[in-house]
């Protein structure tokens, strides 16, 4: 399963690269119309208009490729383990917390002992 998602990772970087220097070796619509009246090179590698259909149509595969791909990956990404036991059977053990000393609370600030029953009546020092 991990090889077959590292296939598809590399299938889909691969294309959005393809993708990406296709784009830009496209001309824009607007350089059609100079090409029409002469100002452009018409003796190209694949015609006058010939280009222009076999690079769109590359470029729609290859995002045809990409978006297939994407979406297998967003499928294998959250494919969940199915497990026929309960989900408790996997858990750790856990040991019961030791009881907490609760001298050494008295010693931080703000934090003053808890007295419960009748005040104190220790008599009150004098200056």
């Amino acid at each position: 399963m991990n090889a077959m998602i590292t296939v598809i990772l590399a299938v889909q970087m691969l294309s959005a690269l393809a993708m990406i220097g296709l784009i830009l070796v496209q001309h824009g619509k607007g350089a059609d119309m100079g090409a029409a009246f002469g100002s452009g090179s018409s003796g190209s590698l694949f015609g006058a208009s010939g280009g222009a259909n076999f690079l769109s149509r590359t470029t729609a595969v290859l995002a045809a490729v990409f978006f297939t791909s994407t979406l297998l990956l967003a499928y294998f990404g959250n494919l969940r383990p199915t497990s026929t036991g309960s989900v408790l059977e996997g858990a750790a053990v856990v040991a019961p917390a030791a009881p907490v000393d609760n001298s050494t609370a008295s010693q931080i600030p703000g934090n003053a002992p808890v007295t419960t029953g009748a005040p104190s009546t220790a008599p009150a020092s004098s200056k």
